[in-house]
């Protein structure tokens, strides 16, 4: 894909990107600190996470056609750049999120968090494993969030950085 209604797809695909991972990492991180709140949002988790990954390549994608259908400079270069480092960390929040819905659908927890129904041969009470899952699951999530951040104000300023005038121009209206 590489026009959308004549504009380059590349900046609408990268809205789907920027509002998912920052969606899917809080999803996990609750999800993974809360497992009743997994367990609520059942098979949701997973399919969020699974969009999120599978935007990712669609935006890259449709980048590496508008990088090629622009003036390349140093600034567009590097936006390429970072933004070809995001799937790793859309496949950790894919593949988290797979490992906590599979776990609060396994673990016995209660929706109504009371300890009664807890099932005691389930691994993912230990508190190891739950202080491992949650330490891991913040690193990816912040991670990700992170990395998404850093590509679009690379991709704002490369689209952006000879783009317009501090000053206003004459005759648009600007009384200030």
């Amino acid at each position: 894909m590489s026009l959308v209604n004549g504009l380059p797809a590349h900046i609408l695909l990268v809205h789907f990107v920027i509002v998912l991972v920052p969606l899917t990492a809080l999803a996990l991180t609750v999800g993974v600190i809360r497992p009743t709140v997994a367990r609520r949002m059942g098979i949701a988790l997973p399919l969020l996470a699974l969009v999120t990954l599978l935007s990712v390549p669609l935006a890259t994608e449709a980048g590496e056609w508008l990088e090629r259908h622009v003036d390349g400079d140093a600034m567009v270069r590097r936006h390429a750049e970072l933004g070809d480092g995001l799937l790793p960390w859309a496949a950790g929040l894919f593949a988290l999120a797979v490992v906590v819905w599979w776990a609060a659908r396994r673990g016995g927890v209660p929706v109504n968090g009371s300890a009664s129904g807890t099932s005691h041969g389930n691994p993912w009470s230990a508190a190891p494993v739950r202080i491992a899952a949650v330490v891991l699951s913040l690193v990816v999530a912040v991670g990700a969030v992170v990395d998404v951040y850093r590509i679009g104000d690379s991709g704002a300023k490369a689209a952006w950085h000879d783009g317009f005038s501090t000053t206003a121009t004459v005759g648009h209206g600007d009384d200030d």
